[in-house]
């Protein structure tokens, strides 16, 4: 599976250990194909909750220790076992998908949080396990890194979640800034938009570097990988701020000059 579906970071990069690349790309396979289920095609509502409840079935099977023919299912139920992985996370994925099919607006950052719980946090937990590292404070700020990440790549996809129909800035922060859901149509780039992202890139930041202190704790490649996407997810909200928050013509990406700073920045933590 294609590894830059969406993606600004490699899934098994150099960085990890070979032992756990078959692991990750099991957990990674599962998590984008639901996604895609959930999101891309014309499949309509129905068809795309029925397809997760599918999974939701395989993993139930799994839970049991059931054989399975799905080659897919099958690497991931020898990763659990082998890992000794949560069922709990791939499960909240599912939900999360399951909410992107019938909701498309939030009410406020709480709301939002709770999405970015069961769609971002999941990941950070299971590949925490991998590590053997998942203790509390490890997954409290896991929690931060990958939620704030998720905030990072919503606001990366104004333009492509307005075409789909969906708004995941919150409504009482439209509201509060005066930017409605015409003018993110439109993509209008006036004073009420610039305050708004300004708003929602600060609060982000904020998130991210609240987490950041477990880059800095955790020992070895994990550590280093972190601090990666750390300062990966931060240069992407420089990247926004610097194309004058006009992510609707633009898609905020990494090029290869961005990742000189973030190795340097990584280096620096």
């Amino acid at each position: 599976m294609p590894a830059d579906h969406y993606e600004n970071f490699p899934v098994a990069s150099i960085l990890l250990p070979r032992r756990l690349v078959p692991a990750v790309e099991a957990i990674y396979a599962f998590a984008r194909s639901a996604d895609d289920l959930a999101d891309e095609g014309d499949a309509t509502p129905a068809q795309r909750l029925a397809s997760l409840e599918k999974y939701e079935v395989a993993l139930g099977r799994i839970a049991r220790g059931a054989p399975t023919s799905d080659a897919m299912f099958e690497r991931l139920a020898e990763a659990i076992a082998q890992y000794a992985l949560p069922l709990a996370p791939l499960h909240d994925l599912l939900s999360a998908f399951k909410q992107d099919v019938v909701t498309t607006r939030y009410a406020n950052f709480d709301a939002l949080l709770d999405y970015c719980r069961r769609s971002a946090n999941p990941v950070g937990l299971l590949m925490l396990t991998l590590y053997k590292a998942a203790d509390c404070t490890n997954v409290r700020d896991s929690d931060a890194i990958c939620s704030a990440l998720q905030l990072i790549n919503f606001l990366q996809d104004v333009a492509i979640d307005i075409r789909k129909g969906r708004i995941y800035l919150p409504q009482d922060d439209l509201a509060r800034f005066g930017v409605t859901p015409a003018a993110l149509a439109m993509g209008v780039l006036d004073q009420q938009w610039h305050a708004l992202m300004a708003f929602q890139i600060a609060r982000a930041r904020a998130l991210m570097l609240s987490g950041s202190p477990l880059a800095k704790r955790l020992p070895g490649r994990i550590g280093w990988e972190l601090r990666l996407v750390v300062q990966g997810g931060l240069r992407i909200l420089d990247r926004i701020s610097a194309c004058d928050d006009d992510v609707f013509t633009r898609r905020p990406q990494l090029k290869m000059r961005d990742w000189i700073v973030i190795v340097w920045r990584a280096m620096c933590m």
